[in-house]
């Protein structure tokens, strides 16, 4: 689905995107000034619920220093950073869009990080690893501008070590289209929602156990509530990464979930030991 891929990496090419990164963060210090991850929390998360959502994650998927974990999907960097941070990990992340790993790579050199985090170009469908490289693979708001979900699962069993686990939050389909543009797809063309039990099946027959499933469509359309409340988010934030439509494409993704047209999900799951390769089903109970 080459199209699909073209289209997902055409609404996250972020033109400029280091540069205007670079001229936002002079309110932080000067650029040789090192950063701690949390001070560009505002703005380097890209899902609902920001860097919180990235820590109960990684909790739930039990991080600990002695992982390599892959983030996929990484954006800027912002939830690898944070979890090499807390969690003393080594974190890779990989990104369909170049601005954006070129604007990672130079976010984690501001944090003084680049010998424990590190970002590589790629589609999630056809990951630059060896099989069995990784103790813990992340996804965060990534698969709904995915066409070929069972594909991307797979390929994340594949690189990740039998016993490993595959921690994900995402945005499913809940009985209705969002109000369009959203966060990650201004069209339905580039929009591929699977309702939460469908998700699930497809992570369980790419050879996954479930471990943890939860719904957090409550929490988050708490936090939206909050950040309507508190008024325009401090400087620098998203809308340096999203461009000026940013507000709009938040609206209506707040809008779409207190609706319920859209749902909110958190899974931690564990690989199998099957070989996948050779067509065997492991037992998913």
């Amino acid at each position: 689905m080459t199209d699909a891929l073209d289209g997902g990496r055409d609404h996250y090419r972020a033109t400029g995107l280091t540069e205007r990164l670079k001229a936002a963060l002079t309110v932080l210090g000067p650029d040789d000034e090192p950063l701690e991850p949390q001070q560009l929390a505002v703005l380097d998360h890209f899902h609902t619920r920001g860097f919180a959502a990235t820590a109960e994650l990684a909790e739930l998927a039990g991080i600990t220093a002695d992982m390599s974990v892959l983030d996929v999907g990484s954006g800027v960097g912002g939830p690898a950073r944070f979890i090499a941070a807390t969690h003393g990990c080594r974190v890779t992340g990989i990104d369909l869009s170049e601005p954006f790993v070129d604007a990672a790579r130079y976010l984690t050199e501001r944090t003084a990080q680049s010998e424990q985090v590190t970002f590589h170009a790629a589609s999630a469908l056809d990951m630059p690893f060896d099989g069995g490289h990784f103790d813990a693979v992340l996804l965060q708001h990534v698969a709904m501008n995915v066409f070929e979900r069972d594909r991307l699962y797979r390929e994340i069993r594949r690189v990740l070590k039998p016993g490993g686990k595959f921690a994900t939050f995402d945005i499913v389909a809940n009985g209705g289209e969002p109000y369009y543009p959203v966060p990650w797809a201004r069209t339905p063309s580039t929009s591929f929602l699977l309702t939460a039990d469908a998700t699930r099946e497809a992570i369980e027959q790419a050879g996954f156990r479930t471990r943890v499933w939860q719904d957090d469509a409550g929490a988050a359309k708490t936090w939206f509530a909050r950040l309507r409340e508190s008024g325009p988010p401090p400087s620098p934030n998203l809308g340096i990464v999203m461009g000026p439509d940013f507000a709009q494409l938040t609206a209506n993704l707040a809008r779409s979930l207190m609706e319920g047209r859209l749902g909110i999900f958190t899974g931690v799951f564990e690989a199998a030991s099957a070989d996948f390769s050779s067509g065997q089903t492991p037992d998913n109970a």
